[in-house]
């Protein structure tokens, strides 16, 4: 059993329940200190690269002795879906859309802003690493960066850096725990999972934090990290084709059922192809062990859904509610019709 799975989390959730605007300020200080953490490390690694470390810069492809490929582009293919789980914080920034003021503008701003940045800096810090010594060196070394300070003879920046780096993995679980718990309140809310998961408790959807709490301490106390690497980035890159696909049915509808939204997906309608088809692509990276739990997760949510969240739906029963309204009128002309003949 994970005993610092279940203690962070539990920590992480109880500050939470307790409104917002704290867990923000931690969050806040927290994202700040990382980043400069990295930018440290990036200037201070900057003068012991070794540009021979970088030739040849794609190694040359072979398979491990687990079976796993390295080098070449079956690499460099290899390493994107296992890296991927690295991209998945960004796409909880919507989950957070009601708390936001103008949602419409500022969060794509604070997707896009944060994904490039983001990118910039693990491209710097991999660029980094590789230089300062041999690709190969860093084999099964859990702490890549404070190994490579304290080699390049900064033993104090490596200290300095790796307590930000422990302390910073708090931001990410702040950030999906928010997102989450608010994804399973939304889902209850419209009904479509049972209700008290839509209630609110001193304006804190305390109840779906609970649950999401319960859960996530089992499955990260019992479940190896490596697994469940793999198996998060196959869920996400489901969520991500159907959310792709799923903007074709939500453009008809603009300005008809649902109000037009402040940003659109632009190079509509090719770039959600575009992206449902890469999404696929680095689905197919994954292993099969994590393909076939992923599917079986997705099939999980479609039981629910079909056998539940589909009947209890607030639109579901907005829609029985008309029709039934019209069923009623069109009686009550046919009664008074008929009254009329008499």
């Amino acid at each position: 059993v994970d005993l610092i799975a279940v203690l962070v989390i539990a920590l992480v959730s109880l500050l939470l329940s307790r409104g917002i605007s704290k867990a923000s300020r931690v969050e806040n200080v927290l994202v700040v200190l990382k980043v400069l953490a990295v930018l440290t490390f990036i200037v201070v690694g900057a003068t012991a690269i070794h540009v021979q470390n970088y030739v040849p810069f794609i190694p040359k492809y072979h398979l491990n002795a687990d079976g796993s490929a390295f080098g070449g582009w079956q690499g460099i293919y290899a390493g994107v879906s296992m890296i991927f789980l690295a991209y998945i914080g960004f796409d909880s920034i919507a989950a957070n859309s009601a708390e936001a003021k103008n949602p419409g503008k500022t969060m794509p701003r604070g997707i896009l802003g944060s994904l490039v940045i983001a990118v910039v800096l693990f491209v710097a810090v991999a660029l980094v690493l590789v230089g300062m010594f041999k690709y190969s060196s860093y084999a099964n070394n859990a702490e890549p960066v404070g190994w490579a300070l304290r080699q390049a003879g900064h033993p104090i920046v490596a200290s300095v850096i790796q307590a930000i780096a422990v302390l910073g993995m708090f931001t990410a679980l702040i950030g999906m725990t928010l997102a989450g718990s608010r994804l399973i309140y939304s889902f209850g809310r419209d009904g479509m999972l049972p209700k008290w998961l839509g209630k609110l408790h001193h304006n804190q959807p305390n109840n779906a934090l609970l649950v999401l709490t319960i859960v996530a301490i089992i499955i990260g106390a019992f479940c190896p990290f490596a697994f469940l690497a793999q198996l998060i980035s196959a869920g996400t890159l489901i969520a991500f084709m159907f959310v792709s696909l799923g903007i074709y049915a939500l453009r008809r509808r603009e300005g008809v059922d649902i109000a037009v939204p402040a940003f659109k997906m632009p190079f509509y309608p090719v770039l959600p192809a575009i992206a449902f088809l890469g999404a696929l692509f680095v689905f197919m990276g994954l292993d099969i062990q994590a393909k076939l739990y992923a599917g079986v997760w997705f099939i999980v949510g479609l039981v629910i859904y079909f056998s539940y969240g589909m009947r209890h739906s607030y639109l579901a029963e907005k829609r029985l509610s008309e029709t039934d309204t019209a069923a009623k009128s069109a009686s009550k002309v046919a009664d008074s019709t008929v009254e009329e003949r008499d």
